[in-house]
């Protein structure tokens, strides 16, 4: 039986790749929150850095949207683009924010971190959010496996979540590689995971989103 700490409170959820296929987190975490009490809205679009939601940002891999108990609804390539957080702000009135953003700036194929870059995308997206006056969030990079298609290795993913945690306020940090040893979650390409490791990082996500130093910051 889970807790119902989120009871009465709206969450909204963006982020990249994770965050757009049916069952990674749009499915795994959407449905986390909900069972603890929470109304949730979802967005994920593929390969979507944190500025990407400042603006309408075209997808050229697809992304999905999940609106409260409903299904996942694919959004067609061709056309799939992220929604500015302020609009999605006014559409929906959340209490909280959650954002799933780490490894689309991780630079993996990098010989070194982009933190320039990364800190201009990630204080993009915070500085709108804190115009918004909602609480939020920030999901870090999980450990996925080295390797694969996408260079992704394990002292890059400590390296980035470090990095990452300095620089997301007002968003409470959430390290994801506390969550699990590295390895420990199947990965099926380096970076995205199978469905068990979607299901076990979507409910340590909702444990870590429920815990009093994020919910102390939450307006009811």
């Amino acid at each position: 039986m889970l807790n119902t700490l989120l009871a009465g409170l709206t969450v909204l959820v963006i982020g990249d790749s994770h965050m757009a296929s049916n069952t990674y987190l749009i499915s795994t975490l959407h449905d986390d929150l909900m069972e603890r009490g929470a109304v949730v809205y979802s967005y994920g679009s593929c390969g979507s850095t944190a500025g990407a939601w400042v603006r309408k940002t075209h997808s050229t891999c697809g992304g999905a949207q999940r609106i409260k108990d409903g299904e996942v609804v694919k959004d067609n390539p061709a056309d799939a683009s992220t929604r500015p957080i302020a609009e999605l702000v006014n559409t929906h009135k959340p209490n909280l924010i959650v954002i799933v953003n780490g490894d689309t700036m991780g630079g993996y194929n990098s010989p070194t971190l982009p933190k320039t870059w990364i800190w201009q995308e990630v204080t993009s997206l915070t500085k709108a959010i804190k115009k918004t006056g909602v609480a939020c969030a920030w999901v870090g990079p999980p450990w996925g496996a080295e390797g694969g298609e996408y260079g992704k290795t394990f002292a890059r993913v400590k390296e980035m979540s470090s990095y990452l945690s300095g620089i997301v306020a007002p968003c409470t940090y959430i390290d994801s590689s506390a969550m699990a040893k590295p390895g420990e979650w199947r990965s099926t390409d380096g970076q995205h995971f199978s469905s068990s490791g979607y299901r076990y990082w979507g409910k340590a996500i909702g444990e870590a989103v429920s815990a009093p130093a994020v919910l102390a910051t939450v307006k009811k």
